[in-house]
This record gives C-alpha cells, structure tokens and sequence, in this order.
C-alpha cells in the first residue's frame, strides 16, 4: 500500500509540475509575447522616463546648490564693499584720502557769494 501510495504522489507531483509547465509554456509562446508587446513597450517608456526624471531632479538640485552658494557669495561680497564704502566715506577717511593731492579741509566757514543786480530787482 505504501509503494501504491509513492506511485501516485510521484504521478501527481509530476503532472503538478507538467500542468505548471504547460501554463507557462502556454502565457510564454509566440503569439502570446506578440500579443502582450505593447504593454512591454509601455512598461520600457515608463522605465526610460522614471529614469530620465531622477536624473533631471539631481540636475535641478545641483543647479539649486550652486546658485545658492553663488548668492551666498554675492551677498558676503556685497556686505563687504558696503561696509568699506562707509567706512571711506567718513569725514576723517575723505581728508586722510585727499591730503596726497594737496587738498586740506578748511578752517573757516565758506563764504556766501550773492549778485548785488538781482537783489537789486
């Protein structure tokens, strides 16, 4: 009974096996593959265009990094010469800049030149 038993678990694990197989050969043959070809093709773009997006995102986020590290830059440069031009533009630094050229600040207060003709009318 037991060799009975073997027999035909080892019949049925190989029909099991030779349905499965008959399965795949049957979703597997040519006209099949043919049939299912769009879908292929639809699921390759899909891949192409996944993939083409991740790489213009990592584009995007190093043109993001740069140009922040450039404006970052551009505003320390700005801080920078902003805070020279005023420091320059203090009084004491304008007659220490002009004393090579002879220039000298004056003493006395400026004179008020007036036209005697049009006060007269």
């Amino acid at each position: 009974m037991d060799v009975a038993n073997n027999t035909e678990n080892s019949q049925n694990s190989l029909s099991g096996d030779g349905g499965k197989r008959r399965r795949w050969k049957q979703v597997l043959n040519y006209a099949s593959v043919v049939k299912q070809m769009p879908f292929f093709l639809f699921l390759s773009a899909l891949a192409v265009v996944y993939i083409y997006n991740g790489h213009a995102a990592d584009r995007l986020n190093r043109d993001i990094a740069k140009t922040t590290k450039e404006l970052k830059e551009l505003e320390y440069e700005y801080k920078t010469i902003k805070g020279e031009v005023l420091f320059r533009s203090k009084q004491s630094e304008l007659v220490k800049a002009v004393a090579p050229l002879g220039l000298k600040e004056m003493a006395t207060a400026p004179m008020v030149l007036t036209d005697n003709k049009k006060e007269n009318n």
